[in-house]
């Protein structure tokens, strides 16, 4: 049974099964609501039971862990983050922005008392810590989509400029620069599961941070080294049959993994957008990037489904239909067209992704639905199709905002194009 959504300062009541015939800017105000409701930043100690907002005057023999997923220092907090304060800065409403102002916050205040005490030998992997990718770098998703969130809260206009928060910025600016694991070309990779093993999910989590340390810096090093990952990431990765981009890519066989992920392919869209919105306008590589973006685009457009949203693994229709990744899509496509990077005959696909969305992968509560979990390279195409999936899980939060707030300015910038979505949706509809 449907539970009722009253939002304050609004005369609409959610009570449908889903959020089909629900305005954008509700439903978006209902799920990031709930957002702001359910963080509540502190810490529990597993032996008593007790919470502190702080780790000051703690027990000295207190284990304190995180309360809930949204006090965590983890690549998808940082989404969420800049969703977050995207959606602020669109709607006007403060309090967004004060969800990713009192988590960075929340982390550069409190992680020093867990660096104090970690000990790899003992407690294993640093992710596994409290705030270990805060104090504890090594892949890319340790601390790009994180920092970059830090950078918005520092450079925002009503954000936070704590010095420390530029000092971590150039530390990773730094560590990024000399420390990184590469291939021979400079392209990103991981030493596993193979030795430098490119991961398509690197591409977003290094492009977007590399973006904001060239606006940062001006230091045009870091915006070249985005450009060119991008380069290297479509030739490694990019299968010209199939207009999808795979997973993975073994350096060490010269060959890619086995699975045309989803969301590694929203990762890779998603970096692209990123980059755009820093790159000059003159930029003599621009040209470049915006044909990247629209060769993948139109791979894309070849398999969303008939429900308007993309499978988990995207030539499979025998997969699941996945929610972040077209999400990722969705909004990557309407930013496209927004910003005149591609033609508005793909606001379309956007369109009718999202109203897929909407129908299929968000309920009346403010829930969305059919998130895969955390995924890493595997050669097993089971793998994939078995991954599990789940609700309101933070790989999907903050690509479905992006994707409600690109969707509303392309539809008030364009309502001729909303009103042939639309006859064209009701007349697939009766054909069906």
């Amino acid at each position: 049974m449907a539970i009722n959504v009253i939002v304050a300062n609004c005369q609409s009541v959610v009570s449908p099964k889903s959020m089909k015939n629900v305005e954008d800017k509700l439903m978006l105000t209902v799920i990031a609501d709930k957002l702001v409701n359910q963080a509540d930043l502190k810490f529990v100690d597993k032996k008593t039971g007790k919470e502190y907002s702080s780790t000051k005057n703690v027990p000295v023999d207190a284990s304190l862990f995180f309360k809930n997923k949204f006090c965590n220092w983890h690549y998808t907090n940082g989404v969420l983050n800049m969703a977050m304060i995207h959606l602020s800065d669109y709607l006007k409403e403060p309090k967004y922005l004060d969800f990713a102002r009192k988590h960075v916050a929340f982390g550069f205040d409190n992680y020093k008392y867990f660096q104090s005490r970690y000990n790899p030998e003992k407690d294993g992997s640093h992710w596994k810590y409290p705030f270990g990718e805060l104090y504890n770098t090594k892949e890319l998703d340790d601390f790009g989509a994180m920092i970059s969130s830090t950078i918005d809260v520092y450079q925002h206009v009503n954000g936070d400029k704590r010095p420390e928060y530029l000092d971590y910025a150039n530390a990773m600016g730094k560590f990024i620069k000399e420390q990184k694991l590469r291939h021979t070309d400079g392209t990103f990779v991981r030493d596993f599961p193979r030795t430098n093993t490119l991961w398509g999910d690197d591409l977003y989590m290094s492009v977007p941070f590399l973006g904001r340390m060239y606006t940062l810096s001006k230091d045009t090093s870091y915006l070249n080294d985005a450009i060119n990952q991008c380069i290297n990431f479509d030739k490694y990765l990019w299968d010209e049959n199939l207009g999808l981009y795979y997973h993975a890519y073994y350096t060490d066989l010269k060959r890619n993994g086995v699975a045309h992920w989803g969301r590694c392919n929203g990762w890779i869209i998603f970096a692209k957008v990123h980059l755009l919105a820093f790159m000059p306008q003159n930029h003599p590589q621009r040209q470049l990037i915006i044909d990247l973006l629209n060769k993948q685009i139109v791979g894309l457009s070849r398999y969303q489904s008939p429900e308007g949203v993309w499978h988990q693994i995207l030539d499979k229709n025998d997969s699941y239909l996945e929610s972040s990744c077209s999400a990722m899509f969705v909004y990557a496509i309407a930013k496209s067209v927004n910003e005149g990077w591609i033609d508005k005959k793909n606001a379309s696909i956007a369109l009718t992704g999202w109203e897929g969305l909407k129908n299929l992968m968000i309920t009346s509560e403010g829930n969305m639905t059919n998130i895969c979990e955390g995924t890493e390279v595997h050669d097993d195409l089971l793998y994939y199709y078995q991954r599990p999936y789940g609700i309101n899980e933070k790989h999907g939060l903050g690509a479905l905002l992006d994707a409600g707030i690109e969707i509303m300015k392309l539809k008030a910038n364009n309502p001729a194009l909303q009103k042939e979505n639309e006859a064209r949706t009701h007349l697939n509809k009766e054909v069906q």
